[in-house]
């Protein structure tokens, strides 16, 4: 991985936490995620006349990574009737970067070196640890919660490697970026009539502004990540993706004034040292 290529991802993680920590919208994570979605694909609607149209090999990555968004929301609705989700996204979160180091190696045939493994480890023992923020009973965890946790980062994992290989496959970055969100948001809002029927509709309508904002935001992250992908292996631009979490942490504790713990310092330090490990593999 290029330094140019490490930073810009570091940048995208940045950016996702710039906004998760500055947006604050009166829904629940379903309907954020979904409002979030609408946004990107309302954005990426007006760049299609710039950009090229994703020939008949690139659209079969197109779509699974939209089946694997419509998986990901509906065992993210699943967390939800299971119990805390506050304790069960922590370890898809954690764990999807590991998947995604597996499914880079039998899928893509992307080997990590060492570094770059203990530097994927690392960030995900870390962003477990600041997920949970040392105040989390694992013990209480019922294994439906474990079932949709588990499902939800296999979801994560499978959208990252299917947009990874498409982004290599397309004539750019930014046509698979664009055209994919724009599919996305429909698959977005199909699946929101379902879990929620047409009453939701005027929810989303009532904080459109607030979509737009955090699509353009979240969309040109994630744009980054594909374009980052196509230049680095997938699993270590996936792993290096999560220190989003480390940024939320910096911005918790001086902007916010939320408390600084050991276990948050804790998972701060191993955050870094994974990031250093990815970079020197």
């Amino acid at each position: 991985m290029t330094l140019f290529v490490f930073f810009a991802v570091l940048a995208a993680a940045a950016m996702h936490a710039i906004w998760n920590a500055l947006v604050k919208v009166h829904l629940d994570r379903f309907m954020s995620i979904t409002l979030m979605t609408l946004g990107m694909g309302a954005a990426a609607l007006l760049a299609l006349p710039f950009v090229e149209v994703p020939r008949s090999g690139v659209w079969p990555y197109i779509i699974a990574s939209v089946i694997f968004h419509i998986g990901y929301r509906t065992f993210l609705i699943g967390a939800y009737k299971a119990g805390d989700f506050a304790q069960t996204y922590p370890l898809a979160r954690g764990t999807a970067p590991l998947l995604a180091a597996l499914g880079g190696i039998f899928v893509v045939a992307e080997v990590p070196g060492p570094f770059a493994i203990l530097g994927i480890l690392l960030l995900s023992a870390g962003t477990l640890v600041m997920s949970f923020r040392g105040g989390a009973h694992l013990e209480k965890l019922n294994l439906r919660a474990v079932g949709f946790a588990f499902g939800t980062s296999v979801f994560i994992a499978s959208y990252t490697l299917s947009d990874g290989s498409g982004a290599r496959l397309a004539a750019t970055a930014q046509s698979y970026a664009a055209w994919l969100f724009v599919c996305d948001a429909m698959g977005a809002l199909v699946l929101c009539l379902i879990f929620r029927g047409p009453k939701a509709l005027p929810v989303l309508a009532s904080s459109w502004k607030t979509g737009i904002f955090t699509g353009v935001l979240s969309g040109a992250a994630y744009w980054i990540v594909m374009w980052a992908m196509t230049k680095a292996p997938i699993a270590s631009v996936a792993s290096l993706r999560e220190t989003s979490i480390l940024f939320a942490m910096v911005i918790s504790v001086f902007a916010l004034g939320e408390k600084m713990t050991g276990w948050r310092g804790a998972a701060a330090l191993s955050i870094v040292a994974g990031v250093i490990a990815l970079r020197m593999g």
